[in-house]
């Protein structure tokens, strides 16, 4: 008899009391799961069929359509041909270019003065953007001066860096470095302008100070400005050095894409006037695809900014 009075009273249901004083516990545990379920999202690594579909088709249907327009331009002469050649006339230019076997030296020519003139900056604009953001006095003083230099035109640079260094290659680095210390510089200012304060007292709790608090505090939490930095001062770069290469002209300095597009243009020769144009855009858009736009993806995903693919 006492076992089915203990059985009947386990089974028993809950009265309005007891369902009370159980609902906030039920729903702190249906917040929890929700938390937890947001903290475990996974990323699958994109199929590549579906990856070409999103990253190959739309810049490929756009080169298509630029493509089909610029020829249908030329097929009704809604232009001069000697000023607006047509597709085939650029292609066979280019041909002729490889056929003469001086493309790659020409293209190279400029990607090299391009990267090394990148490098110098990024050696000096890395501890100039660390001493501006952490030391007032310097900001104060030449943070200004940065900002106004990055508004500045690069070809302003190139009568002075000639005069001053010649026509040599050191005149195309000084232009380079003059173009992209302040958006490197900048970027890196901007990034450290972003951290959180804790992370700052945190690094000094566990002896992270001075360079070593730069190293393994600063530069790793303002990495997203960094980046961003990178990428602009690149740019800068590259557009600093065609206006020096457009405007410096001297054998010692051999032929790279700038100065073959200014050749094409005393020679009144639009097709190769057009490829300069084209290979400058592609050598441009090539070096921020393959270097930067995967570092930029990888610092924002590395830090839940941006759930992006694999």
């Amino acid at each position: 008899m006492a076992s089915t009075e203990t059985g009947a009273k386990d089974t028993a249901p809950l009265d309005g009391k007891d369902r009370a004083d159980e609902r906030p516990t039920r729903d702190l545990s249906g917040l929890e799961a929700g938390l937890d379920a947001l903290e475990t999202v996974t990323v699958g690594r994109t199929p590549a069929g579906q990856l070409l579909l999103k990253k190959v088709l739309p810049p490929l249907t756009a080169v298509v359509l630029v493509l089909v327009v610029w020829q249908l331009c030329a097929w009704g002469k809604v232009a001069d041909p000697t000023k607006l050649p047509s597709p085939h006339a650029v292609w066979q230019e280019l041909v002729d270019r490889w056929n003469a076997g001086d493309l790659f030296s020409i293209i190279w020519t400029s990607v090299e003065r391009g990267l090394l003139g990148f490098l110098a900056a990024l050696a000096i604009g890395t501890p100039l953007g660390l001493v501006v953001a952490r030391v007032p006095f310097v900001r104060s003083a030449i943070g200004p001066i940065l900002s106004g230099l990055q508004s500045l035109p690069s070809v302003a640079w190139v009568p002075a860096a000639v005069i001053w260094l010649g026509l040599s290659d050191s005149a195309m680095y000084a232009v380079i470095l003059l173009g992209a210390v302040p958006s490197i510089a900048n970027g890196l200012v901007a990034g450290i302008d972003q951290v959180p304060p804790l992370y700052l007292r945190a690094g000094r709790t566990i002896g992270a100070t001075g360079l070593r608090g730069a190293w393994f505090i600063l530069l790793p939490a303002s990495l997203p400005g960094y980046v961003a930095g990178l990428k602009q001062g690149w740019a800068f770069s590259w557009r600093s050095l065609m206006a020096a290469e457009l405007i410096a002209s001297s054998p010692d300095l051999g032929v790279g894409l700038g100065r073959y597009l200014e050749n094409m243009r005393e020679a009144s020769d639009m097709a190769g006037v057009f490829l300069g144009i084209l290979l400058i855009l592609v050598v441009g858009i090539a070096i921020d695809q393959i270097v930067f736009s995967p570092l930029e993806r990888w610092v924002l995903r590395s830090r839940g900014l941006t759930v992006g693919t694999r």
